[in-house]
């Protein structure tokens, strides 16, 4: 297997405008995370929405390319770029980085690049944690994976994504937003229109279930940092 790392970026976040750009510890959050990424030997670039971010992560030294700023998701970015980059389709999977996980381990990359290497069925890979706290079952912005995980496994496949609470005594698996494509899947999902479950639950990888596609997702140790409002960027600049 021949995978390639993509973090999709863009300027025009709802709830922190210019998020890539935003500084912590005088470093880009785009850059932090491209060279987290760059960490687990994978090659990587960024597909960028904007041209600010193309100049930010070259400027560090780093790999970007421009994408079309109208595309609707950071899986229609991440295809774009690498089928500009890769036309002959040397890269047979494509790994999806978070660009707001500014200080995400370099081996989430590598774990979901495993998954795609030892279970010839899973068509997408993914990575979750155990929930932090109770609240977690009943926050409609924590996504909860449902696998199908016996006692002890670390690895199996998902079932379904939702944002509803889940009861019961099992563990609830929060979703990380990391993500392993085999090319040809990639190109499908992204050909596909968004699906009923996806619209209502709000979740992309819906899709891909509704299409009947298998995503398997393994276990790690802690969710990393996500930046998603003011508040994480005041945490991030704090861990820093």
């Amino acid at each position: 297997m021949n995978p390639l790392i993509m973090i999709p970026a863009r300027m025009a976040a709802t709830r922190l405008p210019n998020k890539p750009l935003a500084l912590i510890g005088d470093v880009p959050m785009i850059v932090r995370a491209y060279r987290q990424a760059e960490a687990s030997g994978l090659p990587v670039v960024v597909a960028a929405g904007d041209p600010e971010i193309v100049e930010a992560v070259e400027a560090a030294g780093g790999r970007a390319i421009l994408t079309d700023p109208a595309l609707p998701s950071g899986s229609d970015r991440i295809r774009a770029a690498v089928d500009a980059i890769d036309p002959e389709g040397d890269f047979d999977a494509v790994i999806n980085v978070q660009g707001d996980m500014p200080f995400a381990s370099p081996g989430l990359a590598v774990a979901c690049a495993a998954i795609l290497h030892g279970e010839p069925t899973c068509d997408i890979a993914t990575l979750v944690a155990a929930e932090a706290d109770l609240s977690d079952r009943t926050n409609p912005d924590v996504v909860k994976a449902v696998l199908a995980l016996g006692d002890g496994e670390r690895q199996g496949r998902a079932l379904y994504f939702t944002r509803s609470t889940l009861y019961g005594d099992a563990p609830i698996w929060r979703h990380i937003g990391v993500y392993g494509y085999r090319r040809e899947a990639l190109n499908r999902f992204c050909a596909a229109p968004p699906s009923p479950l996806e619209k209502r639950e709000k979740l992309e990888q819906l899709r891909a279930l509704e299409m009947g596609m298998q995503i398997w997702a393994a276990v790690i140790d802690e969710a990393p940092l996500s930046v998603d409002n003011p508040a994480d960027l005041e945490a991030a600049r704090a861990l820093v």
